[in-house]
């Protein structure tokens, strides 16, 4: 890219530091820059349009186009009270309304909402208080977090610590020593020749248990996992998986913490992935497609064995020292509940199952392409593997089928996530049909693009 002295590039490369970013590279070629919004597509300053296939970072649930009817609720709050904290008993009216609804909808009785600002926040605070009620209870020794490889739960220090993300982890000083990772439930990509998926997640419930005896089931407090494992590549569990591993936590009176913070509202085609898959967490994280990206929100929803754990700290330390300057805040709280209403009014739940039906239905048309080895999916979330051999399931070296691909999507009007090899798919979700067909048309051309360039080295 030819960056033009003072040009808005030029800037960005000057003052901006961009996350997951190859920093040298950045300042060689510079930034894509998003113009404007229109649907589930974004507009450069150049004009190229591009479909978002996933949502930007799995957030933008109701696309990228102005919306007048949440930028005047933000507007009408902004004008009778643009700020106010919530520490020390104080409070405001659409947080109240946000914290009532979520208790309303939870996917399992849940007793308390915690706000803060970002999904690695929420996940940060439930480590937290894991650690908290394991003290409430007598076994402060009880500190040990238990996340899975592959998994990803955020970039603050804790959050990223349970992240099972070597990368993420690289010359940070981390992950923290108390963190554990087990084996990620990637049927796909790690079972054994013969097993079945029953056999394969009764594995994965094995080596669970394997590292809690390993360490000493006195010594873990909690595990952490996404009902489906979305920037780990879309990956959803066998049938079985959960039902296993909850066992297995109950069994050594491990807390349980579900990070919906992309399955949350409707992606996996019901409120919430643990309507999905049965879970029965103790504490559930969300974010994202909470208020759809419109404002920076995240909430951690608290079962009642918490909120008894907290109370009884209260009793013995006095206030609960915690919390986040714009916890709570009346405006993006106010964005938030409306965003649920519209999520309401849309009945989200049937466009996500039907959506997704033909979203998932047409990426599984492309399961005999000489490029896909795999292609999963629940909703509006699917993931797709990319081989070089299928029948030995071996994958190109260095990510280069993600490369490539990513490349010709841009050319071809979409913007793919790439995790590796595999392709990540949760697009808005106010995608029409006739949009999914577009994005599956496309998204044809490019792997029979991609297929002929990575065939000809």
């Amino acid at each position: 890219m030819n960056i033009m002295p003072n040009s808005a590039a030029a800037r960005d490369v000057a003052y901006y530091i961009h996350p997951q970013t190859n920093l040298r590279r950045h300042a060689e070629v510079g930034p894509v820059i998003v113009s404007h919004g229109d649907g589930v597509h974004v507009v450069d300053e150049n004009g190229n349009r591009y479909m978002e296939t996933v949502a930007g970072l799995w957030c933008a649930a109701l696309g990228f186009s102005a919306n007048e009817r949440i930028a005047k609720v933000a507007y009408e709050q902004m004008l009778k009270l643009g700020y106010y904290h919530t520490y020390r008993h104080t409070a405001n009216e659409s947080s109240i309304d946000l914290a009532e609804k979520l208790i309303q909808l939870a996917p399992v009785p849940m007793s308390k909402i915690l706000f803060q600002c970002s999904g690695s926040e929420a996940n940060d605070t439930a480590v937290k208080l894991a650690w908290y009620y394991q003290a409430a209870m007598g076994r402060p020794e009880k500190s040990k977090i238990i996340g899975r490889e592959r998994g990803y739960h955020g970039s603050t220090i804790a959050a990223v610590s349970v992240s099972g993300k070597p990368d993420m982890h690289a010359d940070f000083a981390l992950p923290l020593p108390m963190m554990r990772h087990t084996e990620y439930p990637h049927y796909y990509r790690s079972h054994h020749d013969g097993e079945s998926e029953e056999e394969f997640a009764t594995r994965m419930a094995q080596a669970l248990e394997d590292l809690i005896l390993a360490e000493g089931p006195n010594t873990v407090a909690a595990f952490f996992a996404e009902p489906v494992m979305a920037a780990g590549g879309a990956i959803v569990p066998p049938k079985t998986y959960f039902a296993k591993m909850q066992a297995v936590l109950k069994k050594y009176d491990v807390l349980f913490i579900a990070d919906e913070v992309v399955c949350g509202f409707g992606r996996t085609g019901n409120w919430w992935g643990s309507q999905t898959f049965n879970l029965q967490p103790d504490m559930i994280s969300c974010a994202k497609a909470l208020s759809a990206a419109y404002q920076p929100i995240s909430a951690l929803m608290l079962n009642d064995k918490m909120h008894q754990a907290m109370l009884a700290q209260s009793d013995k330390l006095g206030a609960f020292a915690h919390g986040y300057t714009h916890a709570g805040h009346p405006v993006t709280t106010a964005v938030a509940l409306e965003v649920i209403k519209i999520y309401e009014e849309m009945d989200i739940v049937e466009r996500a199952q039907r959506i997704g039906g033909r979203m998932n239905a047409g990426l599984q048309a492309f399961a005999d392409h000489p490029l896909v080895g795999d292609v999963r999916g629940v909703g509006i979330l699917a993931g797709m593997e990319l081989m070089k051999d299928k029948a030995t399931r071996t994958p190109f070296e260095g990510g280069r089928a993600g490369a490539t691909m990513d490349r010709y999507g841009r050319e071809n009007g979409l913007i793919l996530r790439i995790i590796g090899d595999r392709l990540a798919f949760a697009p808005p979700l106010i995608i029409t049909e006739a949009e999914i067909d577009d994005m599956l048309e496309k998204l044809g051309h490019t792997l029979d693009q991609a297929h002929a360039e990575l065939s000809a080295e």
